[in-house]
């Protein structure tokens, strides 16, 4: 029988792969609404954007919860890789929150406004890319993880 993985690589993986479904359904999403899809269909790509992005939280708390109890694994390449993935993750946590707050904040439409809303969108859509490459990063020391 093989030996179970520790906890602190079982919360790197699953930090791995829901990185990698936030991506994959935000990159749908944006296909969706590239394509000018039905809106019902955006909708839903949408919620399961969201949805993925709760479970983006609940793996980087968990993440840092277990990494936080050991230091056992500062040798280990997936560790390393791990702890990247983390930082992106909360990077992206925190630029999708700033994005979505300003866009949902009622105020004044002008075009400075509109200038930092197009300036936050940016800033998320380069955080989400700096998953995909954390990921990928990951996905090289730990294919396994899939």
């Amino acid at each position: 029988m093989p030996a179970r993985p520790d906890a602190t690589l079982q919360k790197a993986d699953m930090l791995y792969r829901a990185v990698a479904e936030c991506y994959r359904q935000h990159t749908r999403y944006s296909r969706l609404v590239e394509r000018s899809a039905p809106d019902e269909e955006q909708r839903a790509a949408l919620e399961m954007a969201y949805l993925c992005d709760d479970h983006l939280g609940t793996a980087v708390l968990g993440y840092e919860k277990a990494s936080g109890k050991s230091g056992a694994h500062d040798a280990d390449a997936w560790w390393h890789k791990g702890n990247m993935l983390w930082h992106a993750s909360r990077e992206y946590i925190r630029r999708h929150a700033n994005s979505d707050g300003m866009a949902k904040r009622p105020g004044e439409q002008s075009p400075n406004r509109f200038g930092l809303l197009t300036m936050e969108f940016d800033l998320e859509a380069s955080a989400l890319l700096g998953l995909r490459m954390a990921a990928d990063s990951y996905r090289a020391v730990r294919p396994e993880a899939e």
